[in-house]
């Protein structure tokens, strides 16, 4: 039998439809299952998704993702609420397929973090002197308030408020996006985005990062007894969704922005 849970949008249409996909599904054959699901709903918006990629990290490996978006942004879901009958038929009749997204990981001090969209070192109290290494070779000194880490798919999110580049579906990068950088004769960063090939390793290192912190997503935790934060994509673990159609990015971008 197989196991599935929600990840819901506190919003009536959402419930509603929540209501609507239990309805649908055969009791005989499935079984709600909050713990240990096969297939996590989500409905909502990207937020939505990526707090549903968050409850579930430590079972990515065994749990895969199926979205209707009810939300603001739906970059990570294929179907809107108008499509819900076309949503359940691609599911019953599994005429999906298992599509990948890739996950940052962040090593700072003994804990390790994962992020779907970015991480981000910010410091709001003062200016943050950073040194940026790309594979263990050092690039610059970087001084400002943060700077940020951004896969593909987070782009289009807190990346892109930052002024850095949008980056199409498909390709294999990463990107790193000052935050407020200081600029002037005696203090230079390279003061544009900088998109890196997917297997790069950027190591962010400082001799003090009092009151900073470190964000992971929508998460953020206090880095000050921390020296070096280390961030590459992992090489084990992805977010499993189901692609139920295709529809175009160059569409998405177009009806979001």
């Amino acid at each position: 039998m197989e196991k599935y849970a929600f990840v819901t949008r506190p919003d009536d249409v959402s419930f509603g439809i929540r209501e609507e996909i239990r309805k649908r599904l055969d009791p005989a054959a499935y079984a709600e299952d909050e713990k240990n699901p096969d297939t996590v709903f989500v409905i909502g918006g990207d937020g939505t998704f990526i707090y549903a990629v968050h409850q579930y990290i430590d079972q990515l490996d065994d749990v895969r993702f199926y979205g209707i978006h009810t939300g603001t942004l739906g970059f990570y879901t294929d179907f809107e609420d108008r499509d819900f009958e076309a949503f359940m038929d691609v599911f019953l009749q599994k005429k999906w397929k298992e599509v990948y997204y890739p996950l940052l990981t962040c090593e700072a001090g003994d804990q390790t973090f994962y992020a779907i969209n970015e991480i981000r070192i910010e410091n709001a109290a003062r200016s943050q002197e950073v040194d940026i290494l790309i594979n263990d070779e050092y690039f610059e000194k970087f001084r400002g308030t943060g700077l940020c880490i951004c896969t593909q798919l987070g782009s289009t999110a807190y990346n892109r408020s930052l002024g850095g580049a949008v980056i199409q579906d498909g390709l294999d990068l990463i990107q790193i996006t000052e935050i407020a950088g200081i600029h002037h004769s005696k203090c230079r960063s390279l003061d544009a985005p900088f998109v890196l090939k997917g297997d790069s390793r950027i190591t962010l290192k400082a001799s003090n990062f009092r009151g900073a912190v470190l964000g992971v997503d929508a998460d953020a935790y206090p880095i000050c007894e921390i020296g070096e934060v280390r961030i590459h994509v992992c090489e084990c673990t992805r977010v499993r969704m189901l692609q139920g159609r295709k529809v175009s990015y160059l569409k998405k971008l177009q009806s979001l922005f």
